[in-house]
């Protein structure tokens, strides 16, 4: 029988580029490599314009090879990192050319977070739908109005360009491609061998609910946040909230949306929602016990929840992320 010769896979290099943009994609690749049959294998070669070392943004030097050492391989997947040295994003003209030149002849090219700058300087997003990471959405549309850009999603899939949002969301992406290849039981198993989810619930707008809530300056929500996630099978109403906090409700209602940018239901909601996420991905409990210990009245109450925030049953989420779905 014919061995099916490995997918190449180049992944592009240039100075002040963030690290993890480029090792995480490699580690999933190597992950996944561990897994399968040499057929199955990808082919990885980091490149860059010149070759040589290449100094990421937190210092450390990476080898790489020219581009013209992948002359006349075919390429399968291009994935070009992001990263730069300044506040503005300026692309390697080099880099850029060399990708306009070649994507006609890949079958998919993908960018983690300010990679995307590249693709669309190299005219691979006009009238794309495509994501970056989400502190410079605004620059992506404001140098590239003709790039139809997302702020909140992890990875976006248009056509054969794929583009994913900050840093970390570069094994997200690598993630998906590998389930778009060798299925979506190599991915869940390379998710877990790196301790990831295999799919994101949210967006990046939807980061740890106590945490990103904690970003308050005032002290008193700090320790009420914590709190809060604490007792999420308690009543959290406003008054209790207010109560709690040391204030009126009228003044603790005001105060804390001016302060947190939210009321605290909508607080009290997320951390809701968190917690039976987290619940129905790490543990057999039944969804029942998930409901009451999240801090919802009933079963029902966590299914409409689910339902109007991700789109999804709790049953159909259990079986999309959690690890036990292959138990």
């Amino acid at each position: 029988m014919t061995t099916r010769p490995p997918r190449v896979v180049a992944v592009t290099a240039h100075h002040h580029m963030n690290l993890l943009d480029l090792s995480g994609p490699l580690q999933a690749l190597a992950t996944v490599n561990r897994q399968v049959e040499p057929g199955q294998r990808y082919d990885v070669h980091v490149v860059s314009a010149d070759g040589g070392a290449i100094t990421t943004g937190c210092g450390l030097q990476v080898h790489t090879d020219t581009f013209a050492s992948l002359r006349g391989q075919r390429i399968d997947t291009l994935i070009v990192p992001g990263g730069c040295a300044g506040s503005r994003f300026e692309a390697p003209a080099a880099l850029a050319r060399w990708i306009g030149e070649t994507a006609s002849s890949v079958r998919r090219v993908a960018s983690v977070c300010t990679g995307a700058f590249v693709l669309a300087q190299a005219g691979l997003l006009a009238g794309r739908r495509a994501a970056t990471h989400w502190h410079w959405v605004e620059q992506l549309r404001a140098r590239h109005p003709d790039v139809l850009v997302d702020a909140d999603r992890i990875f976006i899939k248009d056509g054969p360009i794929w583009t994913s949002a900050g840093v970390s969301a570069g094994i997200d992406l690598t993630l998906a491609l590998i389930e778009e290849d060798l299925g979506h039981r190599l991915a869940i198993e390379t998710a877990r061998e790196l301790v990831v989810f295999v799919k994101r619930a949210g967006g990046q707008s939807q980061f740890s609910v106590p945490l990103t809530a904690q970003a308050s300056g005032d002290a008193r929500f700090t320790d009420l946040h914590a709190w809060m996630a604490a007792h999420l099978r308690h009543d959290l109403r406003v008054d209790v909230l207010a109560e709690r906090a040391g204030m009126s409700p009228r003044t603790f209602a005001r105060t804390y949306a001016s302060n947190v940018g939210r009321t605290p239901a909508k607080t009290v909601d997320a951390m809701r929602l968190e917690a039976a996420c987290r619940a129905l991905e790490e543990t057999a409990l039944p969804i029942k016990t998930v409901a009451a210990t999240a801090g919802y009245a009933d079963e029902q109450a966590l299914r409409r929840a689910f339902q109007r925030r991700l789109g999804v049953s709790p049953g159909d989420y259990r079986t999309r992320f959690s690890r036990h779905a292959l138990d």
